[in-house]
């Protein structure tokens, strides 16, 4: 279950809607006819604001947004930024204001629960002002102080509740409102990020995988691609991003919530820039499509230049998933390269669960440790975060 950032578009339409305020915004695919598209703005008139719309960070100090563009102008901004490899966008119209009227509200989850962070410094160079940022447990077993919080953050005690309560019903893990405006003229969200766990695409009604935008920032690799076409011809869900390509660290991860707790433990303990790839297989994959799906991981680990090396195979106890079933696979392609693996001194660490998890496990630490790759093998009783910490001990900390 990765994590997947929505749309701006999307994700300004599900908190507008909690906050009760009104949202005007057009999203964009240049891929399309643009005239059509922009008919509505170009009937608001006015003058707009134009972003890249594919979830990338730093849009504004990469010319990826462009400001106070002319209704007639439109067609050649998108141009412009399509220009630069992107097809999404988002066209809202300019709100003139002053930088230092800018605001920063965010709510994740993380192990510990949920926790606001809120500053009246917000805006592009948010991480300037990082000592001015509170911090809000909302699980500490004491009850909030909504008064104090609405005061504080512009937003109505009733607001912030109601994007505590968006944030669970519509599985958000990380929202960030960078930045808004609360002033005279009331609430605006200028930009909005929003992640939610793709697993829940199925319980909600506001975002569906339609609304999930990544960039990759580069040309997908070989291993990616064949990825993609076993995914697409799969009832089961199939998916693989290259991070680093020459991380050290490499994780082949069931679905459920597991996804999210291994790359965030990975990242809390200061080993995110190691981290090579990130994806999931899940919906009960047969083992001729874990074994392909984990040849393409080997293949990507072997290329990496990360002098030490680790891989990760994790889930959560599945429900249905059997465990010695899509081990087979992932096993008959460990035993393809060993030799290869052993020559790198790479170590391989699992934790799993559920149907038929006992043979699964067995026979996976029986291959790993007749090749010189074992370096632990746990079942539930073990921690996920424990089990990656264990890992995390072969990898130089940088």
């Amino acid at each position: 279950m990765p994590r997947q950032k929505l749309s701006e578009y999307r994700a300004k339409r599900i908190l507008a809607q909690a906050l009760e305020l009104p949202y005007e915004g057009w999203p964009i695919n240049a891929d399309k006819l643009l005239d059509t598209q922009l008919e509505e703005p170009v009937r608001a008139a006015g003058s707009f604001v134009v972003k890249v719309d594919e979830g990338v960070k730093g849009r504004f100090k990469k010319g990826l947004v462009l400001l106070d563009v002319a209704a007639k102008d439109l067609t050649e901004a998108i141009k412009t930024l399509s220009a630069k490899g992107y097809h999404g966008f988002i066209v809202e119209p300019m709100a003139d204001h002053s930088q230092s009227d800018e605001r920063y509200l965010s709510l994740m989850s993380d192990r510990d629960g949920l926790l606001i962070q809120y500053t009246a410094s917000g805006g592009i160079d948010i991480e300037k002002h990082a000592e001015s940022i509170k911090n809000v447990r909302l699980n500490s077993g004491a009850k909030p102080d909504w008064k104090r919080l609405a005061a504080e953050t512009g937003f109505s005690s009733q607001q912030l509740q109601n994007l505590v309560a968006t944030f669970t019903d519509n599985y958000f893990v990380f929202m960030e409102i960078n930045p808004y405006l609360a002033g005279k003229d009331g609430l605006r969200l200028l930009d909005a990020a929003v992640e939610v766990d793709d697993a829940a695409e199925f319980f909600v009604d506001s975002w569906q995988a339609e609304d999930f935008r990544r960039h990759t920032g580069h040309d997908l690799t070989p291993e990616e691609k064949v990825v993609q076409e076993l995914d697409a011809n799969s009832p089961a869900s199939l998916k693989l991003s290259v991070l680093e390509p020459d991380g050290g660290i490499f994780l082949l991860l069931s679905g459920g919530g597991a996804s999210v707790v291994v790359a965030d433990e990975i990242y809390n303990q200061g080993y995110g820039k190691q981290l090579a790839n990130y994806g999931e297989y899940s919906g009960n994959p047969n083992a001729e499509e874990t074994y392909e799906y984990t040849r393409q991981l080997l293949s990507l680990l072997l290329k990496s230049s990360a002098r030490r090396k680790v891989m990760f195979i994790g889930g959560a106890v599945a429900n249905f998933t059997d465990v010695a079933k899509t081990f087979a696979g992932v096993i008959k392609a460990i035993d393809e390269v060993a030799a290869k693996l052993k020559a790198e001194k790479v170590k391989v660490f699992v934790r799993r669960g559920g149907p038929n998890q006992e043979a699964g496990l067995a026979q996976m630490e029986k291959t790993l440790a007749k090749h010189g790759l074992l370096g632990a093998v746990h079942d539930p009783r073990t921690p996920l975060t424990v089990a990656v910490t264990e890992a995390l001990r072969e990898i130089p900390h940088e």
